[in-house]
């Protein structure tokens, strides 16, 4: 049995091959240390842990004076902090490992999922419209509309959501490398798409009368 989580995929990202007149345009995965910033707030932890164990030692310091007391109180605490922030950092790194994200010429598929591998079809027949922010060290987010009643569990597909859209979730390519030209990729994509679809109005209105998004699921570690 192949020890390789994504084994079963027959193109990486994607959990079927994709068909006849259906191209690949763009395809990569999250950066690791972006989700742990961005999606996990590693900092905004670690810095609330610092507090936390400063305070500790300036409370034991007042009551005995002592310096080596007060550096003393604080070992149990620091140890616990530097243990989580570990795990959320491995857990940012896992994350973004089991994610990838895929641009075609007719539709978005994000992977995700650690344990439980799930992929999400995003048509752009129900996607309204799409949005790119931009960071200094060329990363970025990359939320999509959709078009009502289609909709996105946020529970399910987060991180892979734009923060706190609860009642109307939108799914988002986030932490993407080099997102100025990823953003030119999926407008130019879309672009086409729409042009081929007012051209062909009859094989459109077909095509948004199927169900999505769809979601495919894939347990770690099965096979095809």
């Amino acid at each position: 049995m192949s020890h390789d989580d994504h084994a079963a995929e027959p193109i990486r990202g994607l959990p079927e091959l994709p068909p006849s007149g259906e191209r690949i345009l763009w395809q990569g995965a999250p950066h690791w240390s972006t989700f742990a910033i961005r999606a996990f707030h590693v900092r905004k932890v670690i810095l609330y842990l610092a507090i936390l164990i400063g305070l500790r030692a300036i409370f034991t310091y007042g009551e005995t004076q002592s310096l080596v007391a007060a550096l003393a109180s604080t070992s149990f605490l620091l140890t616990l902090s530097v243990t989580a922030v570990g795990l959320l950092l491995l857990l940012a790194w896992l994350t973004a490992r089991a994610s990838v994200y895929t641009i075609t010429n007719q539709r978005i598929v994000i992977r995700f999922g650690v344990a439980l591998q799930m992929s999400v079809n995003l048509p752009y027949s129900v996607i309204e419209s799409a949005s790119a922010k931009l960071y200094k060290d060329g990363t970025g987010d990359i939320p999509l509309v959709l078009i009502p009643p289609e909709r996105v569990s946020y529970i399910i597909l987060w991180p892979h959501v734009k923060p706190w859209r609860w009642m109307v979730p939108q799914p988002m390519l986030r932490g993407v490398p080099n997102a100025r030209r990823v953003a030119d990729i999926l407008a130019k994509a879309m672009a086409e798409d729409q042009k081929r679809r007012a051209e062909n109005p009859d094989q459109a209105e077909s095509a948004e009368s199927g169900p999505a998004p769809q979601t495919h699921r894939q347990t770690a570690g099965e096979t095809a």
